[in-house]
């Protein structure tokens, strides 16, 4: 099965994402990751990368599109499929995705919508604390540390992330209604969305997708035969 995560800002992707590799052996496709790696590489790629983020500008779509067009081309790294997380964040993202995945012949199957309520996502973002030294995530309220502005894992010192504000959550979340919001249509309209509840906890929340990723697996491929 091939994916795509979409969701607001706190809406719990990365855990899901996390658990569905475990549960699923699909290959997690992380934008963020992808960045990373190419700039620790060091490859000239890497270093052209770096200067966006350097200067704080986004990374331009096409270079996006190229390292995940680079990742999935490899099709023994991911027998059992994909999902994406992070990518599309925009309508004409979607659909340059949707040509680059038509080239390789690896389409997506289905969009998982994440739905969350703001006052959930506050609670989760507000109360987020990480690692100075480690990078571990710690909750306040939901995962404490044992020792409060300690890590639990390497005596770190834990910090709010300046994005982490409410004031700053709020805006992000605007941005995510303008650009982001619209490609929730553009995939309804390819009869390829699936909605679930990001309010509900990990557990619950994966049984639901579990119970969608095996209740759609034929469906989900013969629709893909009948569109091509």
């Amino acid at each position: 099965m091939n994916t795509i995560l979409l969701g607001p800002p706190g809406a719990g992707k990365g855990t899901l994402a996390a658990m569905l590799k475990d549960n699923f052996g699909v290959l997690h496709i992380s934008t963020g990751d992808l960045l990373r790696e190419e700039m620790k590489g060091g490859t000239d790629f890497g270093k052209e990368i770096k200067k966006y983020v350097d200067s704080g500008a986004l990374v331009p779509d096409e270079i996006v599109i190229k390292m995940i067009e680079n990742k999935l081309s490899h099709k023994d790294k991911s027998p059992k499929g994909y999902m994406l997380d992070g990518f599309p964040r925009t309508e004409v993202q979607a659909k340059d995705l949707d040509r680059i995945l038509k080239k390789i012949d690896r389409p997506i199957d289905f969009a998982l919508y994440m739905e969350a309520s703001l006052p959930v996502i506050l609670q989760r973002l507000t109360g987020r604390r990480v690692c100075r030294k480690c990078g571990a995530i710690s909750h306040i309220k939901n995962r404490p540390s044992k020792r409060p502005g300690i890590c639990d894992h390497c005596d770190g010192e834990l910090y709010q992330r300046p994005d982490d504000t409410e004031e700053t959550i709020l805006n992000r979340m605007q941005v995510y209604a303008e650009k982001t919001a619209p490609i929730v249509d553009y995939y309804a309209k390819q009869d390829k969305l699936e909605t679930v509840s990001g309010d509900e906890e990990t557990e619950e929340l994966l049984k639901t997708v579990t119970k969608i990723w095996n209740d759609g697996h034929q469906s989900y491929k013969a629709k893909s035969a009948e569109r091509n």
